[in-house]
């Protein structure tokens, strides 16, 4: 027996042996692939000439990834740096004579709101409050800009603490998010939304620069997102009115071009939201009944503008997802530029809706920015030289019939006729979805194995997003069981194709991912040679009492662990600890608020009190609710503590000394 627990620290990555031996001399490492430049944010200016975009680079001395912002020619292509300040530059948004850009920065330490000149110049620093940024956008005249930030701390905490001390009643004091608008010119900033008892979230001004419509829920919490409303508030005077008070969660409004009706994102009050679809509906801007417009589309449609040709969003199809353009008069909804079998996002639409500017990535490709068809970005180029593989996208039937897809990763030499092992990385969610786009991952090392001679299937389980309502539901008081019956059937048709050696298997995910693959550890134990189970959920009732998002588990299990104890206990994995046998890694988030830390050590317990070989991981630093990785230093861990786990326990191997 094995068992260990330790804190984090920096390990070499480790190497898989007989794998290894047949692994091209440039296979990209953990550090390489970490350090990749990635690019974002893309904006295209309305008059459709010029398109910014962020570059995200890594700093390894300060431990950070930051981010620049570049500006390139939309017709010829050509491309320059605009910042260049100390820490990162972010979410750049033009003016609307498209001469200027705003955009957060945090170089002095808060994310601030600045002003640069799109030709050249000094950034102006436009905002300076104690509380950071949150979002913001330019008035349609470009006099204004509206933004939100956390409200200070009211005259009676402030009191409260110098008599006591700093301490926190759970559920009441939660500082709001507020919006706030600041004149361009004078840098004179007022707030619109200041003592109201709602949060604010995303907000849309009226083409006539009058008011602003935006959504707001009860507290900032993420379990309280279901509350969520939509008011418009007149900016001369701060006078609010309701607009959309139905059961949430309705968010996101967007104004038509000529000011009479508001689009949002929306439940239509369906008390089960988290695997039901979100249509896009509209209401006349000064009140009355939603009328739903995507009601055939089998997706989440997210709103990216209004034009007067029609209102276009992007969604997933299956594995990939696209840009649409949806006709309010008819309801018809048609791919814009479509580029099949391409992953499509982050689109910015020029004023008059001509010119389009995007991410777009696909199985040779990961992100770069094109405008229409042109590409603007190489950074692709990095890896030239490196022999990732190839990806396909197959399918399988599971236990039930339902059929299931996935991305199968595999070695540029590949051989049909060789059994070779199989690693399968789980995606969290469940409603996240395995594109099929290379060096995406920063936990797992999917791209190390993989030259190396290894093949890895990401499966887009059920409840996986980009596969319609009906898929996304059919693990409704069915998690980990499903769940388990798509990965092993997956497996099982890889062997049963001749191309898997069944008895080098091993499986891993974080979140969702991680609470499936410890699902497996208790019931498919044989399976199995080594598992991985980053920030999973072990028991579901530990996991209700303790989250941050409590209506997630009453919506897919239907009950409170207080009604239906018995679905609680037979979704939880630690219900079946006495059947683990594989060796079983745990890595979690010492301040985890979304899948609490104690999961991860019932976990731990339960197979050391099985004699299972464990290693429990409690990394410090993780960013935001702690949930996940945030720095490069705790990605680099987390994959370097995988690539030795499974070195160990999966292939036969001489690990260096260190």
């Amino acid at each position: 027996m094995r068992i260990q627990i330790a804190v984090v620290v920096a390990l070499a990555s480790a190497v898989i042996g007989r794998a290894q031996s047949q692994a091209p001399a440039k296979a990209p490492t953990v550090d390489q692939i970490l350090s990749l430049k990635r690019a974002g944010a893309p904006q295209i200016s309305p008059d459709g000439r010029l398109v910014a975009y962020t570059v995200q680079e890594t700093n390894w001395d300060d431990n950070a990834y930051e981010t620049e912002i570049w500006v390139a020619d939309a017709q010829s292509g050509a491309t320059r740096q605009l910042t260049n300040g100390k820490k990162s530059s972010s979410a750049p948004a033009w003016a609307p004579d498209s001469t200027r850009l705003a955009f957060i920065s945090d170089r002095t330490d808060t994310r601030q709101i600045y002003v640069i000149d799109a030709r050249a110049g000094e950034a102006d620093k436009l905002t300076d409050g104690d509380a950071g940024i949150g979002a913001f956008a330019w008035s349609p005249d470009g006099l204004h800009i509206a933004y939100t930030a956390t409200a200070p701390k009211s005259q009676d905490i402030k009191d409260r603490d110098k008599k006591y001390g700093e301490f926190q009643i759970v559920e009441t004091d939660q500082r709001m998010s507020q919006l706030f608008v600041i004149d361009v010119a004078t840098k004179k900033s007022r707030p619109l939304t200041l003592g109201s008892k709602f949060t604010v979230g995303r907000f849309s001004w009226s083409p006539d620069s009058k008011t602003i419509a935006f959504d707001h829920q009860v507290n900032p919490s993420p379990g309280s997102s279901g509350t969520s409303d939509i008011s418009v508030v007149t900016v001369a005077d701060a006078a609010i009115r309701p607009l959309i008070t139905q059961d949430g969660p309705d968010t996101h409004p967007v104004w038509s071009p000529d000011g009479s009706r508001i689009a949002f994102e929306t439940a239509m009050a369906n008390p089960y939201p988290s695997f039901t679809n979100h249509p896009i509906a509209v209401v006349p801007a000064t009140g009355g009944t939603p009328t739903v417009l995507t009601a055939s589309f089998d997706e989440d449609p997210n709103i990216v503008a209004w034009k007067t040709d029609g209102l276009y969003f992007t969604a997933s199809e299956r594995t990939y997802s696209y840009l649409y353009k949806l006709d309010v008069t008819t309801h018809a909804i048609a791919k814009v530029n479509p580029v099949e079998r391409m992953v499509t996002n982050g689109c910015s639409l020029s004023a008059d809706a001509k010119i389009q500017a995007c991410l777009r990535s696909s199985a040779t490709s990961m992100a770069e920015v094109f405008v229409g068809s042109r590409k603007i970005t190489s950074l692709n180029d990095q890896t030239n030289g490196w022999p990732l593989g190839t990806l396909e996208v197959i399918d399988w039937k599971s236990q039930d019939g339902a059929t299931i897809e996935g991305v199968l990763h595999k070695p540029a030499d590949f051989n049909p006729s060789t059994k070779y092992p199989l690693l399968v990385v789980i995606h969290g969610g469940p409603t996240g979805t395995s594109r099929a786009i290379p060096l995406t991952s920063n936990i797992y090392s999917i791209d190390v194995w993989v030259p190396r001679g290894v093949l890895v299937l990401e499966p887009n389980y059920r409840g996986s997003a980009g596969y319609g309502e009906k898929f996304r539901s059919l693990n409704v008081r069915n998690l980990g069981v499903g769940d388990a019956w798509d990965v092993l059937s997956g497996v099982d048709s890889l062997i049963a194709k001749g191309v898997v050696d069944r008895d080098r298997v091993g499986v891993m995910g974080w979140s969702q991912g991680g609470y499936i693959s410890a699902f497996l550890a208790t019931h498919d134990a044989a399976r199995f040679k080594a598992i991985s189970v980053g920030a999973g959920i072990s028991d579901w009732m530990t996991y209700y009492v303790n989250t941050d998002i409590h209506p997630f588990t009453r919506q897919y299990l239907k009950a409170t662990p207080w009604d239906d104890p018995e679905i609680y206990a037979k979704t939880s994995p630690i219900t079946y600890i006495k059947g683990a046998k594989t060796p079983t890694l745990i890595q979690h988030g010492a301040t985890d608020q979304r899948v609490p830390l104690p999961n991860a050590y019932e976990l731990y317990q339960g197979l050391q009190d099985n004699h299972v070989p464990s290693k429990l991981i409690v990394y410090q630093g993780f960013g935001g609710i702690g949930h996940g990785p945030s720095k490069p230093k705790s990605h680099r861990a987390t994959m370097d503590h995988n690539l030795e786990w499974f070195d160990q326990y999966l292939f036969t191997s001489t690990r260096p000394q260190s």
